[in-house]
């Protein structure tokens, strides 16, 4: 569904899901279309990409002709990609990694496990600059993109629009995300304190370097926003003694979030909002935002972050877990629609450490005193999202879950997996201070 379709709907109207939108990609018949020529010159065409390769080796095995592009690396896998449809040449020409995305959850091409998408992504990942600027026709081809995304109607920041949008993505069911996920139903970067831990000692590792960031006491009122299914609230409030105002847009979230509180006891150190943040008022000592800010529009950052420093005390800090891409690439990032924001996060954007700063500077009086990059992190733990979403393949069925929405889900794992592998785009845990804060004694804000 369209962006222009989208702010159409009316407030009682269901918001479109990933599984609507993966139906609808892979359904639509195809257009019209000048057989031959124009498929023949889609196929050059990104085969003539893919051999800007450099940095590894794929393999594209097309009816039984195997086009070796790159160059192997030593101790690296050539992975193999088997075409099954002349129509990938189309999609992948036309839409790019949107494009090549939609093909593999429309079927049209594959690959023998899932280790090898990762491979094949994380090959034409490293290779993505060279393969974007080699020629003249990569740019021709992101131009229609470019268009797309300046039409009159994008978006400024509208609320509704926001809240449909998530709710296309959380609201799959709580029992979906429970197949993949650590029993915790921690959906962010973990933080492996050892090679050996098992995904939920590394989301609890994760949750303590928030709290110890930000100093936690049973003094402090932390205000979350975007609770997830309640994992930090619940670790903060019964390790920590604090009280926690957490809210989020998801009614599926919040359901569960809610439930969760009630289970561990926590009712009175609690508070479980179904609200939009900018909605929320009241003032607390700290300010916790793990991976919500990447579901912004980048036009949005300046009111997010004015947002959270007029809801913090004068002395307050604030921690922020964000994905973030690289300052070189942000401004041409932010502008282009990939698989991810077309797919599975309509209406995202990534900032760039630089964006954040510079929105920090713009809109607040707040100051970046910590960060750390925890990008490797990531990698490890969509790794481990993804081998468990294979394991729990046969459950999905019962869920409802089609063959057509399971395909691009994977997909969006392995494609967020190479990215983070590559480090084309990373995670950091930042530390933000209110001017009143100062740290107690040599103590900082540490990991």
């Amino acid at each position: 569904m369209s962006r222009r379709a989208r702010a159409r709907l009316g407030p009682g109207d269901a918001p479109p899901s990933i599984a609507d939108t993966a139906a609808a990609a892979a359904g639509k018949p195809p257009a019209r279309r000048r057989k031959g020529a124009r498929d023949l010159a889609a196929r050059a065409l990104v085969l003539g990409l893919l051999g800007r390769v450099r940095n590894g080796a794929v393999i594209v095995n097309d009816g039984g002709r195997r086009h070796l592009c790159g160059r192997p690396v030593a101790g690296e896998p050539v992975p193999e990609v088997v075409v099954t449809s002349n129509r990938v040449w189309r999609a992948v020409a036309s839409e790019g990694s949107a494009g090549l995305g939609r093909a593999w959850f429309s079927g049209w091409w594959t690959c023998a496990s899932l280790d090898d998408l990762t491979m094949f992504l994380r090959v034409i990942v490293r290779n993505l600059d060279a393969i974007e600027h080699a020629s003249a026709l990569g740019g021709r081809l992101r131009a229609p993109v470019r268009r797309m995304l300046t039409r009159p109607d994008d978006r400024t920041g509208n609320t509704e629009v926001d809240r449909r949008n998530a709710r296309a993505h959380y609201d799959l069911g709580n029992e979906f995300f429970a197949l993949f996920l650590d029993e915790s139903m921690t959906y962010s970067s973990a933080i492996f304190p050892s090679p050996s831990a098992s995904l939920h000692e590394a989301q609890v590792e994760k949750l303590e370097r928030v709290c110890r960031k930000l100093s936690l006491s049973a003094e402090h009122h932390v205000l979350e926003i975007g609770t997830g299914w309640g994992s930090f609230a619940i670790h903060a409030a019964s390790r920590y003694g604090c009280k926690v105002t957490t809210t989020t847009v998801s009614e599926r979230q919040h359901e569960l979030a809610s439930d969760r509180v009630k289970a561990a006891g926590l009712e009175d150190l609690v508070t479980v909002l179904r609200q939009d943040y900018r909605d929320v008022t009241g003032t607390y000592d700290r300010v916790v935002s793990i991976e919500m800010v990447e579901a912004l529009d980048w036009r949005q950052y300046d009111r997010y972050f004015a947002t959270c420093s007029e809801r913090l005390a004068p002395d307050g800090l604030m921690a922020l877990q964000a994905i973030v891409i690289a300052d070189q690439v942000y401004e041409r990032a932010k502008r282009t629609e990939d698989f991810v924001k077309r797919y599975v996060f309509p209406g995202s954007s990534i900032p760039s450490v630089a964006a954040i700063a510079d929105s920090l500077a713009r809109a607040t009086d707040m100051r970046l005193v910590s960060l750390e990059d925890i990008g490797h992190h990531y990698a490890e733990t969509l790794r481990r999202w993804r081998r468990s979403f294979a394991e729990h393949e046969p459950e999905m069925g019962a869920l409802g879950i089609d063959e057509t929405s399971r395909r691009l889900f994977e997909f969006y794992l392995c494609y967020c997996e190479a990215a983070f592998c590559e480090r084309r785009i990373g995670d950091v845990q930042c530390v933000l201070a209110k001017p009143g804060w100062r740290a107690a004694g040599l103590s900082r804000p540490t990991a």
